[in-house]
């Protein structure tokens, strides 16, 4: 019997649009954790590039990975230039 290879999953995989990743943030978000939000954005990071989401913001790679890790705390400002990058913006709606 051969036995079963599998790959670790990785969320980032499978986030291909921004239709995705507005999906998948809108439902992280919609539980108000902010270390899950971090890590939220950190995989959309990943999900499009985080080199190239560092240099869009204006960040090394080293602190955007830090930043947007389960125990990151990223400041406003900082969240909005990530999400800038990622082409996407900061809404509000009422709960």
């Amino acid at each position: 019997m051969t036995k079963a290879k599998f790959s670790p999953f990785d969320a980032a995989d499978q986030i291909k649009t921004a239709e995705d990743a507005v999906h998948y943030l809108g439902a992280v978000l919609s539980d108000g954790d902010a270390g899950e939000i971090a890590e939220a954005l950190g995989v959309v990071a990943r999900s499009q590039g985080m080199a190239t989401i560092a240099e869009e913001s204006g960040l090394s790679r080293e602190t955007l990975y830090r930043t947007l890790s389960d125990a990151g705390n990223p400041r406003l400002a900082t969240l909005i230039g990530v999400l800038r990058a990622m082409g996407l913006r900061l809404s509000v709606t009422a709960a």
